[in-house]
């Protein structure tokens, strides 16, 4: 896996110039990205208008298929031309309680164009589900998925789903023995990486965390498997919240001896950082699949 300097949007951990740290006084704003970017609901609307439009041009894809039995135990599978040589499962995000896998098909696009199979999953949201019951689902529907499928296995999320499967990259996850083998990458997105700040937020009515929970289900405060490549990106203009949530688990696992890093990326905030996984020749999609590694 060649290291290369690939744009200069991409700023590293080690280059980054600003440390500091403010006190929060005010959790809500400090955590509610839809009204920290002015244009974030044309933006969220958008989505599953661009996921439609991507699936009626995609051919090689099935649709609505069960992992689990509860009734969003779903996921889509896009499947590339030619034999795929792997397998991304994306994790959508929206605080455990919104969205779900038809708002973002789109973003198959760049794997598939670099011949890798794309798998995204539904699950059961808050408050109907607890935090721990999404990471089971999201456990059974990698497990499944990728149990049925040959070759290498790459995690990708964005926010919530950053946390999912950063959670999921902990060591003692229940993924599979031999998906853990061929675990290659662990791609989180503006991830929330320690869920004790959340008990503070008015949503917290609806995610339903305490204490117990956070401490259990944040990465944070896990160990990673051993052997593990984690990325973690944010957009440069996000909430500084989220770039020190972002920040914080690379900073931990590195010590685990893991290979590991941490970018921000200019010009970016929390509802456009994932748009290049639309691009098969993007540095996030040839990151994250290992083509050329951000340094």
């Amino acid at each position: 896996m060649d290291r290369v300097s690939v744009e200069q949007d991409y700023i590293s951990d080690k280059n980054f110039s600003d440390h500091t740290t403010t006190p929060i006084t005010d959790f809500d704003t400090a955590y509610n990205n839809t009204a920290a970017v002015a244009n974030s609901d044309s933006l969220i609307t958008g989505w599953p208008e661009k996921a439609a439009i991507f699936r009626d041009s995609w051919t090689g894809a099935e649709y609505d298929l069960a992992y689990a039995d509860k009734p969003r135990n779903r996921y889509d599978m896009f499947v590339p031309e030619g034999a795929p040589k792997g397998t991304v499962v994306f994790i959508h995000g929206g605080y455990w309680r919104r969205f779900d896998k038809s708002c973002f098909s789109h973003l198959a696009s760049g794997a598939l164009g670099q011949g890798w199979r794309v798998a995204i999953p539904s699950y059961s949201l808050a408050p109907s589900a607890r935090v721990g019951e999404i990471i089971a689902e999201m456990c059974q529907a990698v497990n499944h998925i990728c149990t049925l499928l040959e070759g290498p296995v790459i995690l990708a999320g964005h926010s919530a789903g950053g946390h999912l499967v950063s959670r999921l990259a902990c060591a003692d996850s229940g993924l599979s023995a031999d998906i853990k083998a061929r675990l290659v990458h662990v791609l989180s997105l503006s991830g929330v990486h320690d869920l004790r700040p959340l008990l503070r937020l008015a949503i917290n009515s609806d995610i339903q965390l305490d204490m117990q929970e956070a401490e259990m289900h944040s990465p944070a405060l896990h160990q990673p498997l051993e052997g593990i490549k984690l990325s973690c990106i944010v957009g440069a203009d996000e909430l500084p919240e989220f770039i020190r949530q972002t920040g914080i688990l690379p900073s931990l696992w590195s010590g685990f001896g893991i290979d590991t890093g941490n970018w921000q990326v200019k010009g970016r905030h929390h509802f456009d950082i994932i748009d290049d996984l639309q691009k098969s020749d993007s540095p996030l999609t040839l990151h994250m699949l290992g083509i050329k590694t951000l340094r």
